[in-house]
């Protein structure tokens, strides 16, 4: 999905009938909304991802489990991994969230220009 620059939404330069434009603002919303539904399940998988692989460390350290070193490798690379990719999530969603607002305001300006 291409959000587009400060998260701007791709705009062409179309005079046309506001209800056509209307029609394909809320088009862009829907795309959004799904995006957004990614960000949120990505969100729930680096909260998993981290908690597992803190909760084997801490497992490791305590002696509950015993030492394995791929088991290791993999609770830190779960940690790190979750980590980075909720960091990216974030920015994402932040982006999305901006290209929403920016979207529902520019439907709202059309449905009252057509009003008036």
């Amino acid at each position: 999905m291409n959000i587009g620059a400060n998260g701007a939404l791709p705009v062409e330069a179309d005079d046309g009938d506001p209800a056509d434009e209307i029609a394909r603002i809320e088009s862009r919303l829907d795309e959004l909304a799904d995006a957004m539904a990614r960000c949120r399940k990505i969100r729930l998988i680096s909260h998993v991802a981290i908690a597992a692989g803190g909760i084997w460390l801490l497992a490791a350290a305590i002696g509950i489990i015993g030492f394995d070193p791929i088991g290791l490798i993999a609770a830190i690379a779960g940690v790190i991994g979750g980590t980075v990719m909720y960091g990216s999530n974030t920015t994402t969603s932040l982006q999305v969230d901006a290209a929403i607002e920016k979207a529902e305001a520019m439907r709202a300006a059309l449905i009252e220009a057509r009003d008036s």
